[in-house]
């Protein structure tokens, strides 16, 4: 059964991949498998009928038969557990991979998302000024810690997985911001999760959904 995920109907990113669609199209990509992509309006998102399938009125949701799930690491996760690719099959180094999930999720994307909001919804605040610096901070004590376990490695934990895809993600929402580019290792471990060719197909077909036109180049 070819599932089907919600995404907003036009991305307030304008299609540079930064809203949460894009991490699932990516996952479903890496496992080969087909999926369909329901479009939902803003006003859309606050009615009835998609509250039933996302309680908090957000994007995106994950529909296959009778399954309805929210919540992008959710949806991840389930994808990877259902199909080779994104998980190790040895019980420890999967629990490890799910370990960076979470550390993604809970730990790293808080305080870039903190971020966002203060460089785009509280600009206008008469303290964005004080307070803008003091989040930035936030966000380069959590890319150091991070910076400092990647080291040299290529990924997270050995091979690539479900962990490199999250985290991956999650860091790219940096790049506005200018920050991820003062840590020359997670910038490039940023650069190898997009050159990758399922990476590359999830761009290019949320990019097309966003602009109604194929990705340049």
């Amino acid at each position: 059964m070819i599932p089907t995920i919600t995404a907003f109907e036009r991305s307030p990113d304008g299609g540079k991949g930064l809203a949460r669609d894009t991490r699932v199209r990516w996952a479903l990509e890496e496992a080969g498998q087909p999926y369909r992509v329901r479009p939902v309006s803003f006003a859309a998102m606050k009615e009835p009928a998609h509250m039933a399938l996302h309680p908090f009125g957000q994007i995106p949701t994950y529909e296959e038969g009778d399954l309805v799930l929210f919540e992008s690491g959710a949806i991840i996760f389930h994808i990877a557990s259902r199909h080779a690719g994104l998980l190790p099959e040895e019980p420890n180094a999967r629990a490890r991979v799910i370990t960076w999930m979470f550390a993604a999720l809970n730990t790293v994307e808080p305080p870039i998302l903190d971020l966002s909001t203060a460089r785009i919804m509280e600009a206008d605040k008469p303290w964005a000024e004080e307070r803008l610096p003091l989040v930035a901070d936030r966000v380069r004590h959590r890319l150091s810690q991070l910076s400092a376990r990647l080291g040299d490695a290529e990924w997270l934990d050995g091979a690539f997985s479900a962990a490199d895809l999250t985290m991956v993600s999650v860091l790219l929402r940096t790049r506005p911001s200018g920050i991820l580019n003062e840590f020359p290792n997670l910038a490039a471990y940023v650069a190898r999760g997009e050159a990758r060719p399922a990476y590359q197909r999830a761009f290019a077909a949320q990019w097309a959904f966003n602009t109604g036109q194929p990705q340049a180049g």
